[in-house]
């Protein structure tokens, strides 16, 4: 046989044998007769490099650091799915696609929890890897994502051919890496698609080919120009081409239906290898599909049922005081580690004395833990039935843990607070929160930078910082420094006398002034001056701010070590001032108001949304309560709409929402 022909032979076969190893978990050689051919084969290219293919299997696991990542622009763009969290809402998406079409089958399918990424074969080759990036414009991952063992590199469907998928992590894979971190001292991932995202986007291949990283393929882009015409059809298509499919999937004519998939997929959701966050609900037709189309971000004929938070048990060892940079005691809860919605958890918040009495929480019991949103650990209540008498009630601390200093608690307060303002942890936190991204922005120096000069006593106070040029031999001396590295730090530091004045008040870390009432006091008082001067009356007469913020207010201006550290930056040169910005019009419909938005908007961004409001006199808030007045929704409304019309909550359209601003403006 011609050695060209007998190398191409030799790569099918071995693609083969992969497919049957990784996919099918049924081979039908043995490792040793597997690594004889890879050895053949080897031999056989190494006599002809004219003839070396990256995609061939020799090439799949050898390492190299790439130089960047090229863009790439999608042919049809790369598209997130609006979410629902409930049956009605189940209800009524497919009601909406009932409307159009009386006779649609539904598709319901596991939602994996990972990197999306689109696969480019032509002629049966496969050419490039792409990430969904914005969307439309993804990142070249080629390299990287050749490291998949069960990505076939040839298939058998010749022309063009794009098939998209979710790139994951597998439990088992996630925690050998957390191991393996752990036994380097290197800081452990935080969950499997934050691991799975970093290996795929990082330049050097063979990270990603040590981290056994996996796909699961469920969207044939092109299927139709093949004669597929079905979801369904598509899903059997791309596992006959070799491609990795979990055939797990219902087909669905009801919402009965569609429901006990969810139901049957979220009880087993803890015992599958990989991580899974919900449902996907896709129109089983293409042709109904590409009828129904799109809406500004989001496709009209696929829904996300997404799970409710997991919810877990544990063991409560221990609970232990933090000390935050405006003196508040948190405690904090030491966990047996669990995982949790993907995420090994050891500690949580436990907020203040309250919540730790409310939840009769105490050391050594089984507790149940939940991910907020999953993202936040919680601990949401203890399992007193499973006590045995060992379990010790905590009495919370007299003393702060870091300087020995008086816990008070103020009446009316929830928190508890150290009285000593030269507390460390208090001026280490007031140092980091000043130069943080929402408040001065001072990119170079992170939590760990400023900890390190603290501790050289090169930054004990704000004002230290505009003064750290007069320092440059001392930084220096100190490890991981360098003169490159401190020059940009000291024009980012000049570059922040120049930050608005909302961004140096709420640096300030006056108690109560977040972000949102530091923008109201700039553009009410316009200076500095302005505010300091204001009695607590006036302060409070600012809409939104309130009587308990203006005595916060009062108080730290009242101190003459506040006064100081003021007159102490505005030598250094920073920017005291701004344009007042004229009230919102008194008759707006708006003002006053607790507006919540949800739901893809198509008039305009939720940024530009939520300023439009602003300027109306509106509050924009997060999340719905008995407390707002109204919600905003668009296309695709969620949970928000359901909650604000279970609470009686007055709802109103995206085009309402923008005739009746039109009128306001």
């Amino acid at each position: 046989m011609d050695e060209a022909l007998k190398i191409q032979a030799l790569r099918r076969q071995l693609e083969t044998y992969a497919r049957e190893y990784y996919i099918q978990d049924a081979p039908t050689v043995t490792d040793q007769e597997y690594d004889r051919l890879m050895h053949e084969l080897q031999a056989l290219e190494a006599a002809h490099p004219e003839l070396a293919d990256p995609n061939s299997p020799t090439q799949r696991v050898i390492g190299a650091v790439l130089p960047g990542f090229e863009k790439y622009s999608h042919g049809q763009r790369m598209l997130s799915l609006g979410d629902i969290f409930s049956r009605q809402e189940l209800e009524e998406f497919v009601a909406r696609i009932r409307k159009e079409y009386p006779d649609a089958q539904f598709v319901a399918e596991c939602k994996y929890d990972g990197l999306a990424m689109a696969l480019h074969y032509e002629n049966g080759r496969f050419i490039r890897a792409v990430t969904r990036g914005d969307g439309m414009t993804g990142e070249v991952v080629s390299a990287n994502v050749r490291t998949i063992r069960s990505i076939p590199m040839y298939i058998d469907e010749p022309g063009f051919v794009e098939v998209r998928g979710e790139v994951y992590m597998p439990k088992k894979s996630f925690e050998t890496l957390n191991e393996l971190q752990t036994t380097l001292h290197l800081p452990l991932f935080a969950n499997p698609r934050n691991a799975a995202a970093g290996s795929i986007r990082n330049l050097d291949t063979s990270v990603a080919a040590s981290r056994n990283l996996d796909i699961f393929l469920y969207w044939y882009q092109n299927g139709p120009e093949h004669g597929i015409r079905t979801q369904s059809q598509a899903l059997q298509a791309m596992q006959e081409l070799g491609f990795p499919v979990n055939m797990d999937v219902s087909v669905c004519d009801t919402v009965d239906e569609i429901w006990a998939f969810i139901e049957k997929t979220g009880a087993q959701r803890a015992s599958l290898p990989y991580e899974i966050d919900g449902v996907v609900i896709k129109v089983n037709s293409l042709e109904q599909e590409a009828a129904l189309g799109l809406n500004a971000k989001t496709p009209r004929y696929a829904i996300a049922y997404k799970f409710p938070a997991q919810e877990v048990q544990t063991t409560l060892d221990d609970i232990f005081l933090t000390i935050g940079r405006t003196g508040v005691a948190t405690p904090n809860a030491v966990l047996t580690p669990v995982r949790v919605a993907g995420t090994l958890v050891s500690a949580a918040s436990l907020h203040n004395e309250d919540l730790i009495r409310d939840r009769d929480l105490r050391i050594g019991d089984t507790v149940i833990v939940r991910k907020a949103g999953d993202i936040i650990p919680e601990v949401i209540a203890s399992v007193k039935e499973r006590r045995t008498g060992s379990q010790i009630p905590y009495v919370f601390p007299k003393t702060c843990p870091v300087c020995g200093s008086e816990l008070i608690r103020l009446e009316g307060e929830a928190d508890h607070f150290c009285t000593n303002p030269d507390c460390p942890a208090q001026v280490l936190g007031s140092l980091i929160h000043f130069v943080s991204r929402e408040a001065m922005n001072i990119d170079g120096l992170g939590e760990k930078k400023m900890a390190q000069l603290h501790e050289a006593h090169l930054l004990d106070t704000i004002p230290d910082i505009y003064h750290l040029a007069e320092k440059r031999q001392d930084v220096l001396a100190l490890r991981g420094w360098s003169d490159k590295g401190f020059d940009k730090l000291l024009a980012n530091i000049d570059a922040s006398r120049q930050r608005p004045l909302a961004d140096l008040l709420f640096g300030l870390g006056i108690r109560l002034v977040g972000k949102k009432a530091a923008s109201l006091l700039a553009d009410s008082f316009g200076s500095m001056d302005a505010v300091m001067a204001a009695d607590q009356e006036t302060l409070a007469a600012v809409k939104f701010i309130g009587r308990t913020t203006a005595e916060s207010l009062t108080t730290w201006f009242a101190q003459p070590a506040n006064r100081q550290l003021l007159a102490a930056l505005k030598d250094a040169g920073l920017n005291m001032t701004q344009e007042k910005k004229e009230a919102a019009p008194a008759d707006s419909f708006f003002a006053g108001k607790t507006v919540v938005l949800t739901g893809t908007l198509t008039g305009m961004s939720r940024s530009e949304a939520k300023k439009l409001l602003e300027s109306l006199g509106a509050t924009v808030a997060g999340s719905v309560s008995k407390k707002t007045s109204l919600v905003i929704y668009g296309e695709n409304a969620g949970s928000k709409l359901a909650k604000a019309r279970d609470l009686g909550v007055e709802t109103m359209p995206e085009e309402t929402f923008l005739a009746e601003a039109g009128h306001a403006a």
